[in-house]
């Protein structure tokens, strides 16, 4: 098996940042906050190989002496080694940001040896608090744990743009509770393309996302919708459909709730630490209860009526369709119930409330891995 590397970088990562950027005096030391709890539980509990990488400007030189360096250093190193954690590598590049040179980081000539077939750098990260650790993390092609403190240090020294290093950053946060939690739990991503005579549909879905959606599926109302889904639900959700919209609405919107309920367990997969359960809502004069269970057998109750034959373009029809399909896609109980005057809130709190259920059932604790089933599977 290829070996996951987290390359973790040491001034303003593992211990703060000083305002003169050289930490060569104990009473300059400060830990960082939680990185012995979380970065001892990444060593303890994870399988990835830890290695630090770190600019110290001129060590060796008149204005950075090596002898005030390594007792610093050496502490740094023994203290998280008495809580477990221990540095497979230690690559330290001495020079100045003017030498340009290409051992310094976002320069990758320290690296050499992890770009081989024993390395998945794919599914590595670079930790730090700089965008040239992010920019290091591009050049490795691995993805960057960003800890943003504001400071803006090394942007003078990105050779792309901010904006082209949007795309590395897998997280930004400067809560190594958090990092430990996003590397546990790992982001839950799928997609799936479904291609019939009547459909032509392209799903993404991150169940782990912010709440960021791109929808197109020909009916402006359904696309309302399921935006209802990625922003309550907060999951990112790309939906692309083409769909034989000069018949009429039925194959779209159906073969878009079966291809969404089969992403949706392909994203779940072993289903591992989710609290499988999950909502209650009132929108204005409309009340809505979506409760669902992602146990691997499908069925619906529904209990809503709709008075109107459409809202916006969209057959009242089918969303008791649309919700059966994505049952039989998803292979989850929904039980949905919806009560109130005005046709277009009623459908949209029964949205929102299915978005809310299915936030709650996907949740994980990082700390209570297990399947949440007395049968042993779901």
């Amino acid at each position: 098996m290829k070996k996951k590397v987290l390359f973790i970088d040491r001034d303003g990562t593992i211990i703060k940042e000083t305002v003169d950027e050289q930490i060569d005096a104990f009473e300059k030391m400060i830990f960082y906050p939680k990185a012995f709890t979380y970065l001892g539980k990444i060593a303890q509990e994870l399988d990835y190989e830890l290695v630090m990488i770190t600019n110290q400007d001129g060590l060796g030189t008149d204005s950075f002496p090596e002898d005030t360096f390594w007792p610093v250093h050496n502490f740094v190193l023994k203290a998280f080694e008495n809580e477990g954690v221990v540095f497979d590598k230690i690559f330290l590049d001495r020079t100045f940001p003017h030498e340009n040179a290409p051992t310094r980081k976002p320069g990758t000539a320290l690296l050499t040896e992890y770009f081989t077939e024993a390395y998945d750098l794919e599914n590595s990260y670079v930790i730090g608090d700089r965008l040239t650790d992010i920019e290091l993390a591009k050049n490795l092609g691995a993805k960057g744990i960003f800890i943003n403190d504001n400071t803006n240090l090394g942007t003078a020294e990105i050779n792309v743009s901010q904006k082209e290093l949007d795309s590395v950053i897998a997280i930004e946060t400067n809560d190594w509770q958090k990092i430990y939690e996003f590397l546990k739990l790992k982001e839950r991503s799928a997609e799936i393309i479904r291609e019939t005579n009547e459909t032509d549909i392209e799903i993404q879905l991150n169940l782990d996302g912010t709440g960021k959606s791109e929808i197109s599926t020909g009916l402006a109302f359904f696309d309302h919708m399921l935006d209802q889904i990625a922003r309550h639900g907060q999951m990112d959700l790309k939906i692309n459909v083409k769909g034989d919209l000069e018949v009429d609405e039925h194959h779209t919107i159906e073969d878009t709730a079966i291809a969404l309920g089969e992403v949706f367990a392909k994203a779940l997969g072993n289903k591992l630490g989710i609290e499988r359960y999950g909502f209650c809502l009132p929108m204005d004069d409309c009340l809505a209860q979506a409760a669902i269970d992602f146990g691997g057998r499908n069925w619906l109750v529904w209990e809503a009526e709709f008075t109107r034959e459409m809202i916006g373009k969209m057959p009242t029809e089918m969303f008791y369709h649309f919700f059966k399909s994505f049952t039989d896609g998803a292979k989850a109980n929904l039980n949905i119930k919806a009560e109130g005057n005005n046709e277009h809130h009623k459908i949209e709190a029964i949205f929102k409330a299915f978005a809310k259920a299915i936030k709650v059932a996907v949740k994980r604790d990082p700390e209570k891995m297990i399947l949440p089933s007395t049968k042993g599977m779901l």
